[in-house]
């Protein structure tokens, strides 16, 4: 049976706003990683490791999964708690 994880992703480190941070994704677990013995790289003889399906919301994404039989797991997104500063507070301690 595949393997999935059902999450959003994170921001980069070079992101400095939410952009695109409300989209939901479905990746599948890899399995069975190999060398391959003419380069030595690592390799892989199931293509579902290189997709990653995108969706409007959580609910979309495990519909699809349990329409197609996928075994899944849901990571929920931690909240950000926002700290309101000034910069006035600088000069105040």
């Amino acid at each position: 049976m595949k393997k999935a994880k059902i999450y959003i992703p994170t921001k980069t480190s070079m992101q400095s706003g939410l952009g695109k941070s409300d989209k939901w994704l479905i990746e599948f677990e890899t399995e069975d990683t190999g060398i391959n013995p003419l380069m030595g790289w690592e390799t892989n003889s199931n293509t579902l490791s290189e997709l990653n399906l995108e969706f409007s919301s959580k609910e979309l994404a495990i519909e699809y999964a349990k329409k197609n039989k996928i075994d899944f797991e849901i990571i929920e997104p931690q909240k950000r708690k926002i700290v309101k500063k000034s910069y006035a507070d600088n000069f105040l301690k």
